[in-house]
Formats: structure tokens, C-alpha cells, sequence
């Protein structure tokens, strides 16, 4: 049993990072453990979780189980967890519950735990004391291992729990089992080392580190044999790709280089501003198969509080890189993400944040109440701002997000716009949905036959966070 330990996760050394190609292996007596049997897995938090999910299936699949759309039938169920704020910590216990009761009702049901949440000491702690109807855990280091944890837990029938806790290394040849035919995720790095004060993800995934722009780019070129629309480039840190190579190759590079590989759509998340240079702006306005589509964090627009919280840049700063997008690339939309209730956030504090929401109008924005993580700076400070007060914050703040998301929408009206048709729309059946170039949820009116495809719609009704569309036919 190998618990995680948070005093090893902080550590940043100058070791080299090991690419290792033939990590994952599966162990012939291993091929049909799961045949006749089930598995369902539920993703909470991040595109990194849902990606590694994605790998998840496709190892399980090489164990010869099958997927089960219901968690109540399935034979073995695995949350991927979240550790970013308290919200997601309390869905996975809340969830934990109603596992248990499944058990209860069903011994033979296997329960497994992964991702961030179980990179952090004090829940691998209580998993190990208060859930021990869990049957296995394993961390974002070691996901390669999950056949060999999963065999172990079968033959000696006790909690298996493998957690590392290390800077990390890059393990390539992970099977795949994508969740669309059209686009997916591309990993480009894992890890961060930022610390920014708030944040848990330096600590659960490890150090900064670059997958090699070969590797990246014959995914992509595979993709776009395959029939693959689009791919978005993931990582923590998407901006510092490279740094670490020792390459003279950046995120100005393989943007670049994933784009003349000809695939119609190429997006990247998330930016850090600290990061995001001029020669990338000039790249994302160069090639028009780079989506005009920028997630780029604020976190706050006190200049006092962005440097409480370790993020490297000032207001001003954030604004004349804001601004010089804008120019760059003139039709791209800006979404963000804003945390309310900073430890020490005054209402001057607060009110410089929504000065800079006024001046960027984003077209969207994730908004959080500031949530501590054990472990981090933030953590330790002293938070003496009520929760009523930082809940009114947010609603202040959400109604400008709505206002502005509205008037973003609003210009698309009788515009057509380009559209990737996904599937058929969860909330009208008569509908497919898809999304636009700068990320704009659209609901169109079209035969099913356009799914996978790139399609022009005209749009003809606007609301705060969607849109409805029909295919224009020009013929």
C-alpha cells in the first residue's frame, strides 16, 4: 500500500523527466479478467480527467470488460476524481454513498478511486480508514498501472491503494477509447509549476512537463486520418509547452506545426497569461484553422490579491495582453475564470474585479466562492470575509457575466456562422447541436446526416449561453 505524501509532491527538482514508451502492459493472464462483466466511470472536474477517463475505458476494454451506460447495473464503477474545489471533493463522497448502498445491496461490485482528489493525503487518509468498501485507488502518476492494481485486488481481496507522489514522467502508448468521432483531447503536457497559492493541481500532477512535438503531432495526423474534425490541445499549462525540452521549440511552434497538419479545427486549453506570448498571437491569427477561442484566466483584478494569490502578472498587464488579442485576432471570443472571496478580499478589492470585467466584456466566464485546499498557502490565510458576503459577490458578479455573455451572443443574430454538428441536442430531440468557431453552443436545425460535419447556420434566436440555428443552404 503506497499512500500519497504532500511533502514529496511539492518537491521540484532538476531530474530528467522519463519518456517511457512501453509503461502500460497487459500481461496475458490479465486479457479476460473482465469478460462477461461491466464497468461505468464517472469524470468529475477537468479536460485532463476526461481524457484520462478516455484511457481508462480503453485499458479496462483491453481487460475484456464492456461499458454500461448505468451505474446501478455495472459490475465495476470508478470515479476520476477532482480535486480543485470543496464543491467537487463533496460530489465524490456524496457519491461514495450511494456506492456503498450499491454494495450493500450487491458485495460482488467492485468500487475504484482516481485522479486528483487521491493525490492529497488527508482524503487517501479517511478512504483508507472510513470507505473500506472501496476496493482500489490509484493516482494521476500510475493510471498505466490499473490492469496490475485491478489483478491484485481480485487475487488478495483487500484495498488496493498505489498512489505516487513524484514529479513525474511522460508515459506514452496508453490506449485510447475517445468519447467522439469528431473531435478529442491531445495531451501537450502534464503538470504545472506555477504554485499559484489556491491551487492543489502542482501538487497532484506533478511537475511541468512536455510530451515530444513528435509524439503530439502523429496523434494529431492520426486523428485526421481518422476523420477527426478537431482537436484541442490539453494541458495545465498549455502557454509554457517546451520549456522544459531544451528545444528551442514552443507553444508558438507546435501551434503552428498542429496546424499545418491540415486538421479543420485546432483549440488549446488553458492559458496562463504570465505565458502567453506575441509570437503565439501571431500564429493563432495566421492560421484560420486555429479557432478564435481563448480561455485566458483572471482569477482577480486586484492587483493586491493576484499577488497574494502567486499569479506573476498585474491587472494592467493582463489587459494590454486582453487588448492586443483583441487587435490580433478581431473576431475571437475571451472567456475566463474569476475566484470571489480571496482570503483578505476587500469590497475595493471586489470592485476592481468587475472594473475589469466591464473593460473585457467576456463572452463567458467560470466563476468560483474561493475554496481552500489543505496543503496550499492559501489555505494557511487568514479567510475573515463571511460566506453570505461572498456569496452576494458572486451573484453581483454573475449578472455582469450573464449581460455580457448575452451581448456577445447577441451579435451572432442572422449571422451564418460556421458550426461542427456534434449529435442530436439533450434538450430538443427535433435538434442537433454543435458549436461554432469561438466556442458558441449552437442548436440547429439539419439533417442528421451532417453530424461529424462542418456545416454554415444562420442563426436565428439568442439566449444568455446557447443559440438556435438552421443549416443555410446555398445551393
Amino acid at each position: 500500500m503506497l499512500l500519497p505524501n504532500l511533502n514529496e509532491a511539492k518537491k521540484r527538482t532538476k531530474s530528467k523527466v522519463e519518456i517511457i514508451e512501453n509503461g502500460y502492459q497487459v500481461p496475458e493472464h490479465l486479457k479476460h479478467i473482465g469478460k462477461g462483466k461491466t464497468y461505468h466511470i464517472k469524470t468529475y472536474g477537468c479536460q485532463m480527467n476526461e481524457h484520462d477517463s478516455e484511457n481508462i475505458k480503453a485499458m479496462l476494454e483491453d481487460l475484456d470488460f464492456s461499458l454500461e451506460e448505468e451505474m446501478e447495473k455495472a459490475d465495476l464503477v470508478i470515479l476520476n476524481t477532482c480535486a480543485i474545489c470543496e464543491n467537487a471533493h463533496n460530489k465524490v463522497f456524496g457519491m461514495l454513498g450511494r456506492l456503498k448502498h450499491l454494495k450493500e445491496e450487491r458485495p460482488s461490485l467492485l468500487i475504484g478511486l482516481c485522479g486528483c482528489m487521491m493525490q492529497e493525503e488527508s482524503v487517501a487518509e479517511e478512504i483508507k480508514k472510513k470507505n473500506k468498501y472501496v476496493d482500489f485507488v490509484f493516482g494521476t502518476h500510475n493510471l498505466h498501472q490499473l490492469p496490475q492494481i485491478l489483478d491484485r485486488r481480485l487475487r488478495e481481496k483487500e484495498l488496493q491503494m498505489e498512489v505516487w507522489s513524484k514529479e513525474g514522467d511522460i508515459y506514452e502508448n496508453i490506449p485510447v477509447k475517445r468519447d467522439s468521432k469528431y473531435k478529442d483531447w491531445v495531451n501537450i503536457m502534464y503538470g504545472c509549476d506555477k504554485f499559484c497559492t489556491y491551487c492543489i493541481v502542482p501538487y497532484t500532477r506533478g511537475k511541468q512537463r512536455s510530451r515530444l512535438p513528435e509524439h503530439i503531432l502523429k496523434e494529431v495526423e492520426e486523428l485526421k486520418k481518422d476523420g477527426y474534425q478537431e482537436v484541442t490541445l490539453l494541458g495545465q499549462n498549455v502557454n509554457a509547452y517546451g520549456k522544459d525540452l531544451n528545444q528551442n521549440y514552443g507553444m508558438e511552434h507546435l501551434l503552428e506545426d498542429v496546424a499545418k497538419t491540415g486538421i479543420s479545427r485546432v483549440r488549446f486549453v488553458t492559458s496562463h497569461p504570465w505565458d502567453f506570448t506575441d509570437q503565439m498571437i501571431d500564429v493563432i491569427a495566421k492560421y484560420p484553422n486555429i479557432m478564435p477561442y481563448i480561455h485566458l484566466p483572471l482569477q482577480s483584478g486586484s492587483n493586491r490579491i493576484l499577488k497574494l494569490m502567486g499569479r506573476r502578472y498585474t491587472k494592467e498587464e493582463y489587459l494590454a495582453l486582453y487588448h492586443k488579442l483583441k487587435e490580433k485576432v478581431p473576431n475571437c471570443s475571451i472567456t475566463t475564470d474569476i475566484i470571489v472571496g480571496f482570503p483578505g478580499e476587500t469590497e475595493e478589492d471586489f470592485k476592481e474585479t468587475l472594473d475589469v470585467v466591464d473593460q473585457c466584456a467576456y463572452d463567458g466566464a467560470y466563476t468560483f466562492i474561493f475554496s481552500p485546499r489543505v496543503g496550499t498557502p492559501a489555505a494557511k490565510m487568514k479567510d475573515d470575509i463571511s460566506l453570505e458576503e461572498k456569496e452576494e459577490r458572486l451573484q453581483r458578479l454573475n449578472q455582469k457575466i450573464n449581460e455580457y455573455s448575452n451581448q456577445a451572443n447577441q451579435k451572432y443574430l442572422h449571422k451564418v456562422v460556421p458550426v461542427l454538428l456534434e449529435g442530436v441536442s439533450e434538450k430538443k430531440e427535433d435538434m442537433l447541436f454543435g458549436y461554432t468557431d469561438t466556442m458558441k453552443l449552437v442548436n440547429v436545425k439539419a439533417d442528421k446526416k451532417y453530424i461529424g460535419s462542418i456545416i454554415p447556420v444562420k442563426i436565428a434566436d439568442i439566449k444568455t449561453w446557447s443559440m438556435d440555428g438552421e443549416y443555410e443552404n446555398s445551393n
